[in-house]
């Protein structure tokens, strides 16, 4: 993989403070050497919420990247949701559609897989030789409203416009490289049961990533990535499985068995005041589907979660009613104000809030900046 984002180092977070430390802690040597060597990055490659757009934010997604310091973590690639403009925040990183590993979906929603159209286009055009990409999810689930929700459908017609327009086959003609059948050929749908426990669900070398079955939609699945350099949950859009008050809170009891030690969360976030308590124009059923700020905070200190990271931001940050018409109280918001009821919440880990391209470096806890517009990612 390519090597890129690069971020520069405290010096008193250098490889050899951090040996001491773990071997303060009674680990192996051999597991100081290989923690020491390694890094993980978490990068929100999208924060919009829901499915309509806002400026110039991407659609929900966050990449998870594993590896050697001297490759900057960059040896695995993992993209966790593929919303819109995935491909051209990856791009903004120096990673093509050809580089990833694994794709996982939390759920079908089309604000999560929007880009993925996209996203495996531009593999079937550049890397057809390329293996398959695992794409984790679910089995199909009949909803509750009787219709089913399929990850296998939308794999396996993933270019079904292309085709019928005759593009694929007006491609193929001129690039016999490519696969005959479209870029549903270069996806490898790794479909599992919902689990109701922490469940391994996809693994390479050290790198193992489980998941949970939470309540959003009836094929919602949160994830836990575990590698030697440090622990990630993406809790996708998960909520309590009590869908309205009265109830203890907001946030999804799954998520929280999944955080149990993790080092990282990763979160769809919804601010309190978009509630109907609150006076805020969010319709009630879609607002009790989801979790708030505080209640995640919450969640998170008792997880023992040490960073959270906000993502699939209600509202996002500087919006004021729009197209979906909802009041806002206290609009615009921003970073402060999603913080600050993280805080309400008892939460006194790192607050990281958009926007897209921010992220965590671990095992350091080093903060990831966006690239600068128009910059050119260094290789």
């Amino acid at each position: 993989m390519s090597s890129r984002h690069r971020t520069e180092t405290p010096w008193h977070r250098k490889p050899f403070q951090l040996c001491a430390f773990l071997a303060a802690l009674g680990l192996s040597a051999s597991a100081v050497a290989q923690q020491a060597d390694t890094c993980l990055d978490v990068i929100l490659t999208g924060t919009k919420g829901g499915p309509n757009v806002y400026g110039d934010l991407a659609g929900p997604g966050t990449l998870v990247s594993f590896g050697r310091r001297d490759n900057n973590c960059r040896d695995l690639l993992l993209q966790f949701d593929a919303g819109r403009a995935t491909s051209i925040r990856l791009a903004q990183l120096g990673i093509m559609a050809g580089d990833l590993d694994a794709l996982f979906l939390t759920h079908t929603h089309s604000d999560h897989v929007q880009g993925l159209a996209d996203l495996m286009q531009l593999r079937w055009h550049y890397y057809s030789e390329r293996p398959p990409l695992d794409m984790v999810s679910t089995v199909d689930v009949r909803a509750p409203g009787g219709h089913t929700l399929s990850a296998g459908k939308l794999a396996a017609h993933i270019a079904a416009p292309f085709l019928a327009s005759g593009e694929i086959a007006q491609r193929h003609a001129e690039r016999p490289q490519t696969a005959a059948e479209g870029p549903a050929a270069l996806l490898n749908p790794i479909l599992v049961e919902r689990p109701d426990k922490p469940t391994a669900v996809w693994r390479s070398g050290a790198v193992v990533v489980s998941a949970i079955a939470s309540t959003h939609t009836a094929n919602h699945l949160s994830y836990r990535v575990d590698t030697p350099a440090g622990s990630v949950v993406i809790g996708g859009d998960a909520s309590s499985d009590t869908r309205k008050p009265p109830r203890e809170h907001s946030t999804s009891a799954q998520v929280e068995l999944l955080a149990q030690g993790a080092d990282v969360l990763v979160h769809s976030t919804t601010h309190p005041v978009m509630g109907p308590e609150a006076g805020g124009g969010m319709p009630a059923p879609i607002f009790y589907r989801q979790s708030t700020a505080t209640d995640l905070g919450a969640m998170a200190q008792r997880a023992g979660i040490s960073h959270y990271l906000l993502t699939h931001l209600t509202p996002s940050l500087g919006e004021v009613p729009g197209d979906e018409g909802w009041a806002i109280p206290g609009a615009p918001l921003d970073a402060g104000d999603f913080k600050a009821a993280v805080r309400v919440g008892g939460f006194t880990g790192t607050i990281v809030v958009g926007p897209d391209l921010v992220g965590l470096r671990l095992p350091e806890g080093l903060a990831l900046q966006p690239p600068a517009p128009g910059s050119t990612p260094a290789p």
